[in-house]
């Protein structure tokens, strides 16, 4: 069986198309394509720009995820696609493609939870079991344990999302957006030197991540470290000779340190309350290598083991909403034509998980 994944929530468009065997053999990715929205430095991505973004480049993908799968539009069984949560615009843009290619090929479509395909696929390719699941992301931070055909949700941000909060610093020391603005954080942040005390927000299960930008943006400013004049310096290793002062990458360094150091406490304490010795980190976050570095840390000092994927799974992509679709279509959870809308806000809780018995 095969199904074909659209994903289009936030700035990435992509198309993956997975394949189950129906020998009960493992499922195999026959193609993961995608294409990324950037705006300029200093700049978020606006809805309406990124959804004339995706509808410029869906077919393209489509086709070309066809080509590299080797395979027709008659032997997909099953259109998936973001129904959300995700960005209004963006997410309409890939719902009608997916109706549009339903109603042209004849195949039943698959409404997919955004938050649910980054954890399927994360059990998929690392082999977790029954993991507690970071899930960090530019729009989303929630801490998530299964229990009674559920993915519950343990704990999770207050206000923004953990990725948001970097990408907005970002945008405040004019950090460019190519490939990803929290990628290039994390690349300046590995020449901080210094630690840099930041308000740490956690309240139970909770976290909270406004109070720290404001705090590290009004340090930027009051530094005379924000702006496109700035950043220039970041390849200056002699930066942090010149005075006293920290550096941009020391702002860097701390904010990464304070806030991955919250999501590693609040990690631990649902490991303790369910009684799991793994954690699986998905989200485009969870390829920070620093994040897994501190959850490796947490997790081996209680006996137990991180779980984590590359870019090409824990970044937005096309073949986690196939994998999580196919399994939902296995099971007969289709969507039909007149309810295959999207909306952004749509909680992982809300999916009612009917494809694991454990």
């Amino acid at each position: 069986m095969i199904a074909i994944g659209m994903e289009g929530s936030a700035n990435k468009v992509g198309i993956g198309i997975m394949l189950h065997p129906t020998d009960g053999s493992e499922p195999r990715v026959l193609a993961n394509v995608r294409h990324t929205y950037n705006s300029p430095p200093g700049e978020g991505f606006l809805p309406k720009d990124t959804a004339r973004h995706h509808r410029a480049w869906v077919v393209k993908l489509v086709k070309q995820a066809l080509r590299e799968a080797r395979i027709s539009a008659d032997e997909v069984d099953c259109i998936c696609y973001t129904k959300g949560p995700g960005m209004g615009a963006p997410l309409q843009s890939i719902a009608i493609a997916a109706r549009m290619l339903s109603l042209l090929w004849g195949k039943e479509l698959v409404g997919v939870n955004h938050c649910v395909g980054h954890i399927e696929m994360g059990r998929l390719i690392t082999g977790a079991t029954n993991p507690v699941v970071l899930y960090v992301s530019g729009g989303n931070t929630q801490v998530i344990a299964y229990s009674s055909q559920r993915y519950r949700i343990f704990g999770e941000t207050l206000d923004i999302a953990v990725g948001n909060c970097l990408d907005r610093f970002a945008r405040t020391l004019h950090i460019p957006n190519d490939p990803a603005p929290g990628y290039n954080i994390e690349q300046l942040a590995k020449k901080g030197k210094r630690l840099v005390d930041l308000p740490y927000v956690v309240k139970g299960m909770d976290c909270s991540f406004s109070g720290i930008l404001a705090a590290v943006d009004a340090l930027a400013s009051t530094l005379g470290l924000a702006g496109a004049e700035q950043a220039q310096n970041d390849d200056d290793d002699d930066a942090d000779t010149k005075n006293d002062k920290p550096t941009r990458a020391d702002l860097c360094f701390s904010l990464q340190e304070t806030i991955y150091s919250m999501l590693v406490e609040i990690t631990e304490r649902a490991m303790a309350h369910v009684g799991s010795k793994q954690v699986l980190i998905v989200g485009g976050v969870g390829s920070n290598v620093r994040l897994q570095e501190m959850m490796g840390i947490m997790a081996r000092d209680r006996g137990g083991s991180v779980f984590a994927t590359d870019e090409r799974f824990c970044i937005d992509n096309g073949i986690m909403i196939a994998q999580a679709g196919m399994l939902a279509f296995r099971e007969g959870l289709t969507t039909p034509l007149k309810e295959s809308t999207c909306t952004q806000r749509f909680r992982t809780d809300e999916v009612f998980v009917k494809w694991r018995q454990d």
